[in-house]
C-alpha cells in the first residue's frame, strides 16, 4: 500500500473560489479568473437575457461583465462570488436598461428580483418606476450627503450595514437611519415633483 502514497502526493486538491479569487487578486491573470467565471457563464446569460430580452446583448454582456470582473475583483475581497456575481450581473444589466430608457416590470422579472432593486418604502411601494425614475434622480441629488451615499451603497451596490459602516466611517447605527431617512425623504420628495 506504500505505492498509493506516491500517488497522493502528486494529486493537486482543487482550489477553493476564495482561494482562486485570492491568487487572482496577487497575480491578475486572467486565465485564473477566467476558471473561476466559467461555470457560471450560463446564470450570467439567463440572468442578462431575462433583463435584455435580446441574445446577442446578453452574450455581449456575459463578456463585459467579465471585463468588469478583470477590473473590480483585483480590490474587492468577495466572500460568496456566486451570489456577489449574480449582483453584479443584475445591477450591470440595470444600468444598460436606464442607459436604453427601457424599464423591468414586475411580468419581466420575478417578484424578488423586482424588489430588491427597487427602492421600497414602508408600504413595499416602489420609489421609482418608469414615471419616477427623473424624479429619483434629481431626488438623490437634493438628500444630504450621508443619506444619498448609504442609500446608494445599500441598494445600487447592495452592500450591507457593516460594510457601508467601514466604507464610509459612519457609526454602524447610524447607517440604518440615513437609509431609513433617505428613503422617507426620497419618496417625500419624488411625490412633490410628480404633483408639479
Amino acid at each position: 500500500m506504500k505505492f498509493l502514497k506516491i500517488f497522493k502526493r502528486d494529486i493537486v486538491a482543487p482550489l477553493s473560489e476564495a482561494q482562486q479569487l485570492a491568487a487572482y487578486r496577487s497575480s491578475g491573470d486572467a486565465g485564473l479568473l477566467g476558471k473561476l467565471y466559467e461555470p457560471y457563464m450560463d446564470m450570467v446569460f439567463a440572468l442578462c437575457y431575462k433583463y435584455l430580452q435580446d441574445e446577442d446583448a446578453s452574450k455581449d454582456a456575459v463578456m463585459q461583465i467579465f471585463e468588469k470582473l478583470l477590473v473590480e475583483l483585483k480590490s474587492h475581497e468577495v466572500e460568496n462570488f456566486k451570489s456577489w456575481l449574480h449582483s453584479v450581473s443584475r445591477n450591470f444589466c440595470l444600468m444598460q436598461l436606464r442607459a436604453r430608457r427601457t424599464f423591468v416590470t414586475a411580468d419581466q422579472a420575478d417578484s424578488e428580483d423586482v424588489e430588491s432593486i427597487m427602492v421600497s418604502y414602508e408600504e413595499d411601494e416602489p420609489l421609482f418606476g418608469e414615471r419616477k425614475f427623473e424624479a429619483l434622480e434629481t431626488c438623490l441629488g437634493t438628500l444630504p450627503a450621508a443619506q444619498r451615499k448609504a442609500i446608494q451603497l445599500f441598494y445600487i451596490e447592495e452592500k450591507c450595514y457593516r460594510e457601508i459602516s467601514e466604507e464610509t466611517g459612519f457609526e454602524a447605527s447610524k447607517v440604518k437611519s440615513y437609509i431609513q431617512n433617505g428613503k422617507r425623504n426620497l419618496k417625500i420628495c419624488i411625490e412633490k415633483n410628480e404633483s408639479k
